[in-house]
Parts: structure tokens; C-alpha cells; sequence
């Protein structure tokens, strides 16, 4: 089964010349993505990562280029900046979660024991997820939420899930940032 193609986000870089003015260093398509072999219609784009605080805005080092590794985590220690591609719940192999999370880079943030949805994972950050485009639900352990494009959820390090349930892709921007665990 060929991997569907999916829609890459602009990236947009800025930096600065030899002369310390500001230009622009890239502007494209996002240069990495991760497609999981047992979920290939949901899409992972890391657009850019900070490796640690503060972070270094000398040079022009491009910390998420075509082969930079992608993780579900932020670096510890660092940002992550990151766009997914959510596709309708009925359209996703959720029959192989160990080895999408394994793709990940992390294997051990999924969820263990019963839980009502099999995306329930979770790590060590504080992360901020706006909805760009369509709508999905946000589980926690207790309760859940529907959430449209502009709106906004500060996850806090909890155990939760995403589902959508819609019949269109959601695109969901997300900036993950390293905490200490819960």
C-alpha cells in the first residue's frame, strides 16, 4: 500500500546575512516527515526544534532539515514546534499503536491497561495545541472536548488522547516544550 501523500505546511526561516541583517534562509515546504508504516495517513511535520534554553539563534544550523530525527517528545531541555495531520478515527489503523509510538521515538509514552481510546499517551512537557483546520476531540483520563479550528488546549504533561471523529483530516499545530514529569 502506497503511503498517501500529504499536504507538507510552508516553513518560513529567517536569519540574519554576514553583515548581521535579517533575511530570509528558507522558505518551502516543510523539509521532514514522519508516516508511520502502520498509520501513514496521520503526519507528523517538525518545523523546528530548540535543543535548549535559551535558545541559540546564531548560525544558520537547521534543527528540523529533511534528516533531523523526529520525536513524539520535545528535546529535554528544549522546544518542539510541530504540525499533524489527524485523520478521521474510522480511517486510522489503530491496531498496531506500540509500533506507531515506537516510530515515535517513544515507545513508552503510550498508555497502558484498559483505556477508551488507543491513542492515550503521555510525556514530559507542557505542550500548546491550536487547531488550524477541521475539528477533534481532546480526552483526558476524565471528560473530553471539542475543539475547532482557533482554539486552543495547554496540556500539561496529562495522560490524553486525540479523536476525531469528523469525516474530513485535521491539522493541529503544536508547540511542546520539555517539563519535568507530572
Amino acid at each position: 500500500m502506497d503511503k498517501p501523500v500529504l499536504r507538507r505546511p510552508r516553513r518560513i526561516v529567517t536569519g540574519h546575512d554576514a553583515e548581521g541583517r535579517s533575511i530570509f534562509l528558507e522558505d518551502g515546504p516543510a523539509p521532514n516527515l514522519l508516516q508511520p508504516d502502520h498509520a501513514p495517513n496521520v503526519g507528523m511535520f517538525n518545523l523546528w526544534r530548540v535543543m535548549s534554553m535559551p535558545a541559540d539563534n546564531a548560525g544558520s544550523a537547521d534543527t528540523a532539515s529533511a534528516d533531523a530525527t523526529i520525536t513524539l517528545a520535545p528535546p529535554e531541555g528544549g522546544i518542539t514546534f510541530r504540525v499533524m495531520e489527524f485523520p478521521p478515527d474510522k480511517e486510522r489503523n489503530y491496531t498496531a499503536q506500540k509500533e506507531v509510538f515506537k516510530a515515535y521515538g517513544n515507545p513508552e509514552a503510550i498508555s497502558h491497561g484498559e483505556q477508551r481510546h488507543p491513542g492515550f499517551h503521555k510525556t514530559h512537557s507542557v505542550d500548546f495545541a491550536i487547531v488550524l483546520e477541521g475539528e477533534i476531540w481532546a480526552l483526558m483520563d476524565v471528560g473530553e472536548t471539542l475543539m475547532k479550528a482557533g482554539d486552543v488546549l495547554i496540556q500539561r504533561g496529562t495522560n490524553h488522547a486525540w479523536s476525531n471523529r469528523s469525516t474530513k483530516a485535521a491539522r493541529v499545530a503544536f508547540v511542546l516544550i520539555s517539563a519535568h514529569p507530572s
